[in-house]
């Protein structure tokens, strides 16, 4: 029943996108910095942001929202994809990646096999590295 009905409330509505998560979880840090502090203008800074976040969410004008959102990954985007990355590679055991001294791609050998020569994809050149 409940579901039903946020289903009908955000029927039509924008909903959520990678910058409402970024403009939460700034929130979320401004207001438990002002719990520790006190400080009363970070009260009213993460008030904002959640009032936003809100706005954003509920909006109907989809081309705004979506803009607003293209900028915000222009800026972030290559952050969030290094972290991915950096994730992958700690969670990637059977694997050792090496940048292409040549072009700057990364490269994925197997782990284990010793020295082994490394042939780029992207440029085709050539170097050894131990896996």
């Amino acid at each position: 029943m409940i579901r039903n009905a946020i289903q009908r409330l955000m029927y039509g509505r924008y909903g959520s996108d990678p910058f409402n998560l970024f403009l939460v979880g700034l929130y979320l840090t401004v207001y438990f910095v002002f719990a520790l502090t006190h400080f009363s203008p970070l009260y009213w800074v993460s008030l904002a942001l959640v009032a936003y976040s809100l706005f954003r969410m509920l909006s109907h004008n989809f081309s705004r929202r979506r803009a607003e959102n293209a900028k915000f990954m222009k800026v972030a985007g290559p952050v969030i994809q290094w972290f991915r990355f950096r994730r992958t590679i700690h969670r990637d055991k059977e694997h050792r990646y090496f940048k292409c001294p040549n072009c700057g791609q990364c490269l994925r050998v197997p782990r284990g096999k010793g020295r082994i020569t490394v042939t780029c994809r992207g440029c085709g050149a050539t170097f050894q590295e131990k896996s």
